[in-house]
């Protein structure tokens, strides 16, 4: 079954589960400008003029993040994929597939 037709929920599991286990690699492209501290990458928010990094955190483990100054949260590589490009977390999943040659 390809990845267009699988279930809405069993893909983006899928896409998540894949952006888990290589996101310190990931994050340090999204983020470039973050570090890692403990099980947190910690970088500064680019959706936002974030002098210094420490209020966007992502852990590295779970995959939430969150953006403690503005509220903005997430649960997975997914919702901050598409939370740092500004796209539909739909979107986000087919883009992040594609990237690997999953479709």
């Amino acid at each position: 079954m390809s990845a267009q037709r699988q279930p809405r929920s069993v893909f983006f599991a899928a896409v998540n589960l894949a952006c888990l286990a290589r996101y310190p690699s990931l994050l340090a492209s999204w983020l470039p400008e973050g570090r890692l501290r403990g099980q947190e990458w910690v970088a500064r928010n680019p959706r936002r003029a974030d002098r210094r990094a420490g209020s966007f955190k992502i852990n590295v483990v779970n995959g939430r993040w969150a953006d403690f100054a503005t509220g903005d949260t997430g649960g997975d590589p997914v919702s901050l994929y598409a939370y740092l490009n500004g796209i539909s977390q739909g979107a986000a999943a087919r883009a992040l597939s594609q990237e690997w040659g999953q479709q």
